[in-house]
């Protein structure tokens, strides 16, 4: 249904969302999308800028934006004046903000979240709930996803038939252009089609990727990868995983299952992995492998049915406190770590590493003498080491990831030119 032309609206300071994609090198894109989400990025743009930065005529511009406009999708605001005086006031687009509400939600091994933003990317509403330990069937699954979503919903005034699209992200591998997830650590079967699964239950269409991918597009859409054509994000949490962005877009594989960094090789016949293979980076330095490893070297045998996070935590203590068997533990953790990483720079270059997760809380995982290491395993140019950055900022982080999947998901249902062509058949 289309909307009537509303008139400019209130100035107020806008922040963007999503990649910022220089101009000129996405042509690919039809050029509805690409004002669309240039607009999304700027926060607000003059119509002569966005002309300008997508290289095309003024009158294009103002025919495309006119018909967002009509569609209820942007809408135009009325920039400050920087000085008194008549004449009429300048005129900005921005993202109409309640063209639609995204949820966007993490499942993860402790606990799950949940954000509820607008079309803008503003948040609106989060929550979380702790969960039981070990995998769950896909009803206990889903109960729990309707238990945070109508609470998460509640608190954002909204009913779940006001969501556009939910996002939801898991630990394990999952093709996201089908929603299976092939294994997971939260789920007891394999080849779940969890998305499917979950819009019935919820009555939202669902999209739903890998917990890694979302922390990328996370940064790629709200953080430091914005305006950064190719980075990659290492989280470190209960697993291991990676998401990697290539020309301003997730990379995922030829079978979408991808850059699976944890599951990659560093000992043949090594220590067993959850995923049921041995010698995975994961094994060694993941939160399950720590406490695995403090449990043999300290013979904590008698904490066998303490929480993890627990173990850690007092694990941390005492390396803190000068314990050289805890010290060694987190230095093995680091000094595999440091492997993967070079790896990674290896392999693809990256202008940035992002290290992400609740395990970063951890320094002795990411110390000095960890980057040292990755140097001295990294191919020798002569050039500078790449930059690496640590972004602790827990599972909100991963939920506003997942969001972002969602909104994703909407904005190329809405603008693709099939969407177009069913409502001109219509």
């Amino acid at each position: 249904m289309t909307r009537g032309k509303p008139g400019p609206a209130e100035p107020e300071a806008r922040k963007g969302v999503g990649p910022m994609i220089p101009p000129l090198s996405d042509a690919q894109r039809p050029l509805r999308q690409q004002v669309f989400e240039r607009v999304r990025a700027a926060g607000l743009i003059p119509r002569v800028q966005l002309a300008k930065d997508l290289a095309v005529s003024p009158a294009s511009v103002t025919t495309i934006t006119g018909e967002l406009i009509e569609a209820g999708l942007i809408e135009e605001v009325a920039a400050p004046r920087e000085t008194e005086g008549r004449g009429r006031p300048a005129v900005a687009l921005g993202v109409r903000a309640d063209a639609h509400r995204i949820a966007g939600m993490k499942l993860s091994d402790r606990e799950h979240t949940a954000v509820i933003v607008d079309f803008a990317g503003n948040l609106i509403a989060d929550d979380v709930i702790p969960r039981r330990p070990g995998p769950l069937t896909l009803d206990e699954l889903l109960d729990a996803v309707e238990t945070l979503l109508d609470r998460v919903c509640t608190k954002a005034g909204l009913t779940r038939a006001a969501l556009s699209a939910i996002g939801i992200g898991v630990p394990g591998f999952v093709d996201v252009a089908d929603g299976v997830a092939l294994w997971s650590s939260v789920l007891i079967e394999r080849h779940v089609p969890l998305a499917a699964a979950a819009s019935a239950r919820l009555g939202v269409p669902v999209s739903v990727d890998n917990d890694a991918n979302l922390v990328a597009l996370a940064e790629l859409w709200f953080g430091a990868g914005r305006s950064l054509g190719d980075f990659a994000v290492v989280t470190i949490e209960h697993g291991v995983g990676m998401g990697v962005v290539m020309n301003h877009r997730i990379y995922r594989g030829a079978q979408r299952v991808g850059m699976e960094l944890g599951h990659t090789k560093v000992q043949l016949d090594g220590a067993l992995c959850r995923c049921g293979q041995r010698g995975c980076l994961e094994a060694y330095v993941a939160d399950y492998a720590l406490a695995r490893e403090a449990a043999t070297a300290l013979n904590w045998g008698h904490r066998e049915g303490q929480p993890i996070h627990v173990l850690l935590e007092t694990l941390y203590d005492q390396a803190k406190a000068g314990d050289a068997t805890a010290r060694s533990i987190f230095r093995r953790a680091g000094r595999y770590l440091a492997v993967g990483l070079a790896n990674v720079v290896n392999l693809f270059d990256p202008a940035l590493i992002i290290l992400s997760g609740d395990r970063m809380r951890y320094d002795y995982l990411y110390a000095t003498e960890t980057l040292a290491e990755m140097d001295t395993l990294v191919i020798r140019t002569g050039r500078p080491r790449l930059p690496v950055e640590i972004h602790a900022w827990g599972d909100l982080l991963w939920a506003h990831g997942a969001a972002a999947l969602a909104l994703s998901e909407v904005t190329e249902r809405i603008l693709s030119p099939q969407s177009r062509e069913a409502a001109t058949a219509a």
